[in-house]
């Protein structure tokens, strides 16, 4: 009963924002639009704009993760409902122009806006502080084998309200006593071997105990399979990343006009940072790069230079330390900040070597390193490289490779091309978060840490 009062609760609160969102719009459209766009049709004309913009603002609320108020910070709820918000108000105004005859007064839109982003700041604290007071936070364990320290976790991302973590226990202390997890009404599992971690699993679901696992390479690559049957029986097939050929071309079709708009649209931008680039120290515009794409294959990828010439005279290939890094040029910190740096990788979508989603493209050098105690790293050149990916929206630029093959293979599981356009949509929520591109320690070479050597030992593949 509790859980259908939490899910009633939920649904009732995000129908509450749709309708304080939407209402400023209605009043807009009603109040002016309405009465300057000649060709609506009368009749059934408001309807369809309103529920255009209903629409628009749930698939961005749900892919900026706007709606999860016992997850989210109250200035992550705000930021994401922000963005969806700013997002299917402009894809309405450029509705509006499209069937007008002239371009709309964006003023009486910009004061919508305003509004709507007030609602939604009232919105976001009330909603966060009702929920934690109506439902407390769940009394809940951590179970790890190889990775420790998990409970620093929801210190870090304010999580304490949401589950109160009582006890953390090795899987050895817990296995063999399985009545210690009852009365927690949430587990989480962390580092255990596929048998011990199915046992408690099955306890678990038993006893209605709610399970949060953070997955191993193999469970990922499972999460692909497809369900079929055989000798009267159920078989789960798991195959190689082998996307349909009508989605791979759509794909690429969508790769080469879209990397094509965006070279037309940032040509003045990308003319403005190549004449900085060469009046600050005189060195090359661009900066080619050996990096690897699917099943291997090398090719160079295109940047505008941000470092010092002599970045490696060293010989010594290493990711930056971020800010820190002295070797970024005083245009190139402009650049990375704003991710123009980024933009002559187009050229390296529209040539086929990338696409706009897929893996991180890595560089030999690095991912050798990684290959050496981490093998499976090798699996997430399956798909062609991107730009973006799941590991850039969801990671970080010193995430570890271990959790890094983690996400891509998230991806490679299972692709679409909804989850490209879904990723494409969440970037955006990432290009002004710093923490996106926080660096390596500067005593790093690589992501490489410690703790990836010992998950190799510890049977990270299943």
């Amino acid at each position: 009963m509790s859980k259908l009062k939490h899910d009633i609760s939920v649904r009732f609160a995000k129908l509450i924002n749709i309708v304080m969102v939407t209402l400023p719009f209605i009043g807009c459209w009603f109040l002016y639009y309405d009465n300057k766009i000649e060709n609506t049709n009368e009749r059934y004309g408001d309807l369809i704009i309103i529920a255009l913009f209903v629409l628009f603002y749930i698939i961005f609320a749900r892919v900026y993760d706007a709606f999860l108020i016992s997850l989210n910070r109250i200035s992550e709820m705000i930021y994401s409902q922000a963005l969806a918000i700013l997002i299917s108000d402009a894809i309405i105004f450029l509705i509006m122009w499209v069937i007008s005859e002239h371009f709309p007064n964006p003023l009486p839109g910009l004061i919508t806006l305003a509004i709507q982003l007030g609602l939604t700041i009232i919105w976001s604290v009330l909603a966060h502080k009702g929920y934690y007071k109506t439902f407390k936070a769940k009394k809940s364990l951590i179970i790890f084998g190889y990775r420790i320290g998990m409970e620093n976790l929801f210190r870090e991302y304010g999580l304490e309200k949401k589950f109160d973590i009582q006890k953390s226990v090795h899987i050895d202390d817990c296995i063999n006593n399985l009545s210690l997890l009852n009365g927690y009404e949430a587990v989480f599992i962390s580092g255990i071997k596929s048998h011990e971690r199915n046992t408690v699993l099955k306890h678990c679901i038993k006893n209605d105990i709610c399970v949060y696992v953070l997955p191993k390479v193999g469970d990922l690559i499972m999460s692909s399979a497809k369900k079929m049957h055989m000798f009267h029986l159920p078989v789960l097939r798991v195959e190689r990343y082998h996307p349909h050929p009508e989605t791979r071309l759509i794909k690429r079709i969508f790769d080469i006009l879209v990397s094509l708009i965006i070279i037309i649209l940032t040509s003045p931008v990308m003319l403005v940072t190549a004449l900085a680039i060469k009046f600050c120290d005189g060195g090359p515009i661009f900066y080619k790069q050996e990096r690897l794409t699917k099943d291997g294959k090398v090719f160079k990828i295109i940047k505008f230079r941000s470092m010092r010439t002599d970045a490696e005279k060293d010989g010594v290939a290493r990711l930056s330390s971020g800010d820190k890094d002295n070797r970024i040029t005083p245009v190139g910190k402009i650049i990375r900040k704003l991710r123009i740096d980024e933009l002559p990788q187009m050229f390296n979508i529209l040539s086929g070597n990338m696409s706009l989603v897929g893996p991180r493209p890595e560089r030999p050098e690095i991912a050798k390193q990684y290959e050496e105690f981490l093998p499976e790293f090798a699996l997430r050149l399956q798909a062609k490289a991107g730009l973006t990916g799941y590991a850039q929206v969801y990671g970080k630029y010193n995430t570890t490779p271990y959790d890094k093959l983690q996400m891509d293979l998230m991806y490679i599981s299972n692709p679409s091309l909804m989850e490209d356009l879904r990723i494409i949509f969440a970037t955006i929520k990432i290009l002004f978060l710093p923490d996106s591109t926080d660096g390596i320690a500067e005593n790093q070479t690589t992501a490489l840490q410690n703790n990836d050597k010992e998950e190799e030992k510890e049977e990270i593949f299943f």
